[in-house]
């Protein structure tokens, strides 16, 4: 935009009070370290009766999965496995699917296995900004 970051966070600033305090239908959210223009919370269930959005919800297998992926990343398919108990290829195909997590790099062990991360999409997902607003975890 060859415009300085301050004068395009003020613009920004200013589109998101005329959107979020007006009238209108829609509001500017800053999610995934980005910014998402949505409908307001107000008019959801006149647009669910319009859009009949179908849900496909994860498994909780495939929570727990994701749970750890966001929580111990960057983390092996074997790592998870030693975790959870169970094989994951199929978990973690999904999640791939979804692009709710990607491949972040190569652990350098012995057979260079995949290092798996989370993506904005699974920020998105939960409604997060950044990773730091994870809940922290209980010690057990």
């Amino acid at each position: 935009m060859d415009l300085p970051v301050p004068e395009i966070e003020e613009l920004l600033t200013e589109l998101i009070n005329e959107y979020n305090h007006s009238a209108r239908g829609l509001q500017i959210q800053k999610l995934a370290g980005g910014y998402k223009m949505a409908t307001k919370p107000a008019y959801a269930p006149y647009l669910e009766k319009l859009c009949r959005p179908r849900v496909n919800p994860l498994s909780r297998p495939a929570l727990e999965t994701l749970a750890i992926i966001a929580y111990r990343q960057p983390v092996t398919r074997a790592e998870i496995e030693s975790i959870r108990g169970v094989k994951v290829d199929h978990l973690l195909a999904n999640l791939l699917e979804r692009n709710l997590i990607q491949e972040v790099g190569r652990k350098e062990t012995p057979g260079r296995p995949i290092l798996y991360g989370t993506t904005s999409e699974f920020l998105a997902y939960l409604g997060l900004s950044s990773l730091k607003e994870l809940p922290p975890l209980e010690n057990t």
